[in-house]
């Protein structure tokens, strides 16, 4: 029975339609489903958008309507665009779904009969845009020399009944989780940051509100409706069907909570909190990943640099997209990104190296062979090549993508293009075909049988193209796992079905910039 693999993005905050970061976070949770389900693992990934809080009900009365019209136009936003980024999610969940409100009231009542929630008057400061509570430590001063959250959104003063969460019995506990499982909380940097923060002592957090309606009520308490961050959290185990032990739960604990590294609190503070009081297993790992920039600057509308991406998809293709995502940026760290960065890195990378010799190599086996491949008798030089690109396929990559490295792998995958590509300029078939036949024919096979590792180990990062090369190899859908990577046998038992080698399309068209964009880069 294959061994259960969960991976979840954060739900998505639909107030506005999806920006880059959206998609960046979602194609990132994409590439590591695919690349578990190609080692084998049975996994079960999970996106959504959650749709609660003041923040939407504000919203939904400035364009005049209700809270639930604005979340399911919103979210529909971003099912969409998950849809066209080839986004294989096994649920996309939504907070207004029925058994996500059953799940999040039986969280509530277990962590109610732990005796760790209670009833009193909340003063304090409270940030609508991030939905958070902040000490008056915590604040910063703004240029007119008004107060801000850290994150440098307005802050409101509170005051209003609140049900509140014993966070404070919990600091001991969350120390003794970060030390005894280093790898709960990642990059180390993040792990740091929270660890300073909970040392520095834990308040009790108000869990639920009175001056609004729109969110999950509160058993036994009509006027109070959760604080959409418990509510939020909650939607990891009520997608698996808690408070219900159905054949889902087999699920978790999740393997991954990928996540902004703005709301690594909430996942590695509050969450774990909850659970512990619920008397639910932890998460394996929650990792925060950095921004994603445009020219350098945080996307803001105010700035006017907001990017709509299914614009870029649409201009540059969904697999061009998703490579520069995951190739240009150092997971985890801040990145940065224009539409010249992806037109460049797609046609050095995409078109030049890898497309090309897709192209080359099976154009020449059409026209040259027939299409015929014929069996296969390697020298030293052919031996040397594949060893390269297995080194990088059956190792390097999968390491680096196990470690979350994907510009690292990526990059190791690369060096294998680059060596097929040298391959080919020193053999020079297009010159055997005159003075040795059947060398030539030696050396387009010793292509072929690294055009289909290389193929097959990349689909993560470009399904779609990946998928269209291996079908013009003659690999059977069921024959493209990383276990087939190790199958020595393929390329004889491929020859004995009598496969022949069409002439190829081409895989990577070369980009342009669209006119606005090349003239601003000029």
């Amino acid at each position: 029975m294959a061994d259960p693999f969960y991976i979840t993005t954060a739900i998505h905050y639909p107030n506005g339609k999806p920006h880059i970061g959206h998609a960046y976070e979602t194609v990132a949770a994409d590439v590591i489903a695919r690349f578990q389900r190609l080692k084998g693992r049975d996994v079960r990934f999970q996106t959504g958008t959650d749709e609660h809080g003041l923040k939407m009900a504000r919203k939904a009365e400035e364009q005049g309507k209700s809270p639930r019209e604005l979340a399911d136009e919103m979210s529909g936003h971003f099912q969409r665009l998950f849809d066209h980024l080839n986004i294989s999610y096994d649920r996309f969940i939504r907070t207004t779904e029925p058994d996500h409100h059953t799940a999040s009231q039986a969280l509530w009542r277990k962590m109610e009969e732990r005796g760790d929630l209670y009833l009193d008057r909340y003063e304090g400061w409270y940030s609508v845009r991030d939905e958070a509570f902040y000490d008056e430590k915590e604040l910063v001063e703004g240029e007119g020399g008004e107060k801000l959250s850290p994150q440098g959104t307005p802050v409101e003063w509170t005051v209003e009944e609140s049900w509140f969460f014993r966070l404070s019995a919990y600091q001991d506990k969350l120390l003794d989780l970060y030390n005894s499982q280093p790898g709960f909380i990642q990059p180390d940097s993040r792990r740091n940051e929270v660890m300073r923060f909970v040392e520095g002592g834990l308040r009790d957090l108000s869990v639920s509100r009175t001056s609004f309606d729109w969110g999950v009520q509160v058993p036994g308490a009509e006027d109070h409706v959760m604080y959409v961050w418990v509510d939020a959290l909650t939607n990891y185990i009520s997608g698996l069907g808690y408070p219900e032990e159905g054949a889902d739960w087999k699920y978790w604990p999740a393997d991954l909570h990928l996540i902004g590294k703005d709301i690594v609190r909430f996942h590695t503070v509050y969450w774990p909190a909850f659970l512990m009081s619920a008397g639910v297993e932890l998460p394996k790992q929650v990792f925060g990943h950095g921004f994603l920039l445009n020219r350098g600057q945080k996307e803001s509308k105010s700035l006017g640099n907001v990017t709509d991406p299914t614009v870029l998809a649409e201009q540059f293709g969904v697999d061009a997209l998703r490579y520069f995502l995951m190739r240009e940026i150092a997971f985890g760290q801040d990145g940065s990104y224009s539409p010249e960065a992806i037109v460049t890195r797609a046609n050095a990378e995409l078109a030049n190296s890898f497309g090309n010799l897709a192209q080359r190599t099976l154009s020449m086996i059409a026209k040259n062979l027939d299409g015929d491949l014929g069996a296969y008798e390697p020298n030293g030089d052919d031996k040397a090549l594949l060893s390269t690109v297995q080194t990088s396929v059956r190792e390097s990559l999968p390491q680096e993508f196990e470690k979350l490295a994907f510009s690292v792998g990526i990059d190791a995958w690369m060096k294998a293009v680059y060596a097929c590509n040298q391959y080919v300029d020193e053999q020079a078939p297009w010159a055997l075909k005159k003075t040795d036949p059947d060398r030539m024919r030696t050396v387009l096979q010793t292509l072929f049988i690294a055009l289909r590792d290389l193929a097959i180990a990349i689909q993560p990062v470009i399904p779609e193209k990946a998928g269209h090369l291996l079908d013009m190899l003659g690999i059977a859908q069921d024959a493209r796992s990383f276990e087939d990577l190790a199958d020595e046998g393929w390329y004889g038992a491929l020859i004995r079905t009598g496969y022949r080698v069409a002439a190829p399309k081409p895989l990577f068209p070369r980009l342009e910039l669209p006119e606005a964009d090349s003239a601003e880069a000029g």
